[in-house]
């Protein structure tokens, strides 16, 4: 109970004392109450054991199986909904916030919950299912589904969970809880895509001016190629044009009509 209300105290800014912790926090209650059944369980009483936990799970809103393996310092911030699997394993100085499920996927036997190692933290309403395990320093993000193994010193969000690294720095628990400022690589993918389109677009309209460019010089050229033409076919290819009036007649036509 001291690690529980010691972990409280580090990791809410709203924690005044140990007293109002010990006496309004269902988190503290669940792992007391836990702390009970896990004793029973151990020694044999599994039927007593399951009893004193769902008369926790009554009391606080928080489901622990009484088998789970849970280290010290285990912080569940308001707690309810939060459900704790039999054979999930979480390591010292972990936080889960309300909603979390650490579960299984099926009828497996054996080991089918996750392992959480240490200083892991779990968002609100975040699922980590199957046996899997999350990695050291490792924080998952809100409402993320997390179904394979997480390294450690990593960030995952999203459904079904993405790993995004924190390129190896190591996160205490108590700078974990910034629900807020997380990296999203949905976001970010779509990000990059809009940046590619607009580099296309822009290449597209240069491209679409270079091209009337040419075709303006083309036509240019083309009035010009075809004068020559005309003029060769008249005739009047090589002689000097008119005086007169500028064309490209010879100036003996002014002549024969006068």
């Amino acid at each position: 109970m001291h690690s529980a209300i010691q972990a409280a105290k580090e990791r809410d800014p709203a924690a005044r004392s140990s007293i109002e912790i010990l006496l309004t926090y269902s988190g503290v209650h669940a792992m007391g109450w836990y702390r009970l059944a896990n004793w029973l369980w151990r020694s044999k009483l599994k039927l007593l054991a399951r009893m004193v936990s769902q008369l926790g799970r009554f009391l606080t809103g928080i489901e622990i199986h009484p088998g789970a393996q849970i280290g010290r310092g285990l912080f569940i911030d308001h707690g309810m909904g939060v459900v704790i699997g039999e054979t999930a394993i979480v390591g010292d100085n972990v936080s889960l916030f309300q909603g979390v499920t650490l579960g299984g996927t099926g009828k497996e036997t054996g080991k089918r919950h996750p392992t959480l190692m240490d200083n892991v933290t779990v968002g609100a309403g975040a699922k980590i299912l199957g046996n899997i395990t999350i990695g050291e320093n490792s924080y998952v993000g809100a409402n993320a589904v997390v179904l394979r193994d997480v390294p450690p010193n990593c960030t995952v969000v999203g459904v079904p969970g993405r790993i995004v690294r924190q390129e190896g720095k190591r996160t205490s628990p108590a700078s974990t809880f910034d629900h807020i400022h997380l990296p999203d690589p949905v976001i970010e993918r779509i990000r990059e895509l809009e940046q590619l389109m607009m580099q296309r677009i822009t290449h597209l309209e240069e491209a679409a001016n270079e091209y009337d460019r040419l075709r303006k010089e083309w036509q240019e050229i083309r009035g010009e190629h075809m004068a020559i033409h005309h003029a060769a076919k008249a005739g009047r290819l090589g002689q000097p044009p008119c005086l007169e009036c500028g064309g490209d007649h010879p100036t003996t036509e002014h002549s024969e009509k006068a």
